[in-house]
Formats: C-alpha cells, structure tokens, sequence
C-alpha cells in the first residue's frame, strides 16, 4: 500500500508514515521509515491494557505493599509495634479482661490496640499474620500450577487412555472433601516431621494439601487449551518436520499456555488466602502463638461482644487482601484475554 502523499511548501512530496514524515534525502526504499513502524509482543500489547485499568493497578499496588510488609515484617514491628507474642497484661482490665482505654486499647504504642486477655500487640499480629497468608497461598498456588499443567497438558497432548485417566483423576480430586480431610490429616501430625518442628510442620502441611487439592482446576484449564492448540497448524508443521513429542510440548505448545496459567494463578492465590484462613478458624492451621489471621478471628468470637475491634482488624486484613487479588487477577485476566473482558 502506497504511503500518503501531501504537498510540501516547495510543491514537493513528502511520504508520510503512521503521521511521521519520511526522510526527504532518502529514496522510498523499505528500511528508510524503520522509525515509524515499530512491531509489539502480546506481553507489551498486554502490559498496555493493564495499565489502562485502575483499579487493576490499584489491586497490584496493594498487593506490592502487601507483600513487602510481609518480607519486612521484623523492621516493621520493630520501629512501629512489639514483639508479636510479648506480653502486656499492664494494658488489661483485671476485672473484665478487656484493653484498657476506648476502641480496644488503640494509642500511639499500640496503633491497632491489644488483643483481649493476654494484651498482645494486635499489629504486630496482623503483620506477621500476613507472612502466613500470603507464603502458604503463594506455595500452594505455585505446586497447583506445576502439577497440574504437567499432568493437564500430557493428557490434552495424547488423548487416548492417559486422558481418560487422568480426566477421572481430575473428577475425584474435585468432588474429595478437601476440608474435612485436611483437618484429619493436621490432627494426627506429628509435633516433628523430616526435620522440621513446630508450625513448620503444620505450614507444610497446608501447602501441600491445598496445592494438591488446586492443581485439577488448573489441569482441567491446560488440558482443553492443549486439545485445541495441538491441532494448530504451527504444531503440524513441526510434526510433519520430525519434532519429537517433548520438542513440541515444550516449545510448541507450553508457551502459548502461559496467558491462561498466569491468569488462573493470579486468581488462585486469593482463594487459597481464604482457604488457609478458614483452616486456621477452624484450629488446623498453625499452631499458637504463630500469628495467623484466621487464628485470631477464632479468638475473637468469645471477646467480640466486650471488645468488637479485635474482630473488626483481621477480618479488613483478609477482606483487603482478597480484594486486591482479586482485582489485580481481573485485570490480568482482561489484559490477556481481551475477547472476555468485561
């Protein structure tokens, strides 16, 4: 296609491309307008969709701040607060064991007051409680997604008996009560396992369990996309070249899964919040006194009548921290995927 031509001053033309004018000393060969065609990757046309969504960027900056308060957790608490499991039985009614002072004990040295009974210093909690949360979603989200993009792009790419097995293996996984059977498991924990003690063990525990119990949604998502990509003509034709099978799962077919897994990984890793969070109500998530959100939700539940702010605190924490996923995993999903967005 031919440039636009417009007339220049001295009743010359000038070819214009994308609106920037051409070297008038160069003679229309192809490579002398390189500058204003300029060719972008899917991850630069994505990047740009997602920086036109607010919210999406008001979710990722949450999450950033979440994540490094929970990295810096012991800098933190140690310029603003106390020491999570310290005691301050001086900041408690002796008759009520209540905090002392209005909105549960909240003062300059204690920002979000203290925890009723044993006075310890909620906000050192609720940063330490964020360390839990996000290690043990993160862990988890990162185990689903390794084994079930294996397990779901091996049996989209050969069909046959591998698919139908492992397709039933998806099938039971989904309808097993993940709930009930962590809370089995946790219970007959030893306090010691391969090394590591304590909530170590019950950290553990929970990742590999709510991982294992994720990855059939994510092979479920890989193995659909596989049996359409597999029949794309870019993986006949390296087929019909003589590439073996791993050449093409790996280099074929994996990187054109990498949009829908990310997608999916972002929006796991809040389920797996609440997951986590529930577990921890509920008693089977790490042992006291580690700070967890859930554990001190649970808490709460005998003092939320005397004292309602210590309910109130954790339960923003989750509530922000789903949130922000959440929207951040939107907008993704959106910036990815622009044929589904909203």
């Amino acid at each position: 296609m031919t440039a636009p031509l417009h007339e220049t001053s001295a009743g010359a033309s000038t070819a214009t491309v994308d609106g920037v004018p051409a070297d008038p000393g160069s003679s229309g060969t192809p490579g002398a307008s390189d500058k204003g065609i300029q060719g972008r990757s899917p991850w630069k046309i994505a990047w740009t969709r997602l920086k036109r969504d607010k919210l999406a960027l008001a979710g990722a900056c949450v999450v950033v701040f979440l994540i490094l308060v929970a990295i810096f957790a012991p800098l933190i608490v140690g310029l603003l607060g106390h020491p999570p499991d310290e005691f301050h039985e001086d900041r408690i009614d002796p008759l009520f064991g209540t905090p002392i002072g209005s909105w549960g004990g909240i003062s300059s040295d204690f920002l979000l007051g203290v925890e009723p009974v044993n006075g310890r210093d909620v906000f050192s909690r609720i940063v330490y409680g964020a360390r839990i949360s996000l290690l043990v979603a993160f862990l988890a989200a990162v185990f689903a997604v390794l084994l079930g993009t294996v397990l779901g792009i091996v049996a989209g790419y050969f069909g046959g008996w591998i698919d139908a097995a492992l397709s039933r293996v998806m099938d039971v996984m989904l309808a097993f009560p993940q709930l009930l059977f962590t809370i089995a498991l946790v219970s007959v924990l030893p306090p010691e396992l391969f090394g590591i003690e304590g909530s170590g063990v019950r950290i553990a525990a929970l990742v590999l369990v709510i991982g294992f119990f994720g990855w059939p949604y994510v092979g479920r998502i890989v193995r659909g996309q596989t049996l359409s990509l597999r029949e794309r003509e870019y993986v006949e034709a390296a087929r019909s070249l003589g590439a073996g099978r791993l050449y093409i799962l790996r280099k074929e077919l994996l990187p054109n899964l990498v949009a829908p897994i990310t997608v999916y990984a972002t929006l796991m890793i809040p389920t797996n919040i609440l997951t986590e969070a529930a577990l921890s109500f509920l008693g089977a998530g790490v042992k006291p006194p580690t700070a967890s959100w859930g554990q001190m939700l649970s808490k709460a539940v005998n003092t939320y009548e005397s004292d309602p702010l210590f309910m109130v605190i954790p339960g923003l924490a989750i509530f922000i921290t789903v949130l922000a996923f959440n929207l951040f995993g939107d907008g993704v999903r959106d910036a990815l995927d622009p044929k589904g967005s909203r």
